[in-house]
């Protein structure tokens, strides 16, 4: 019964390691929809600048 015990909360944190994934990586997209145009404008220009530059 013990070794029942054991092996269930493993489980639970392996869960509560996903669920913390999932919800890391689902913010990282949001934020990328959110600023993505942004960004895109800024590496272009760093990449414009680093070609003058040259």
């Amino acid at each position: 019964m013990l070794k029942k015990l054991l092996l269930e909360e493993e489980a639970q944190g392996m869960v509560e390691y996903i669920l913390i994934i999932a919800i890391v990586a689902v913010l990282g997209i949001a934020l990328l929809k959110a600023f993505g145009g942004k960004l895109q404008g800024w590496f272009k220009k760093t990449e414009e600048e680093l070609e003058k530059g040259f």
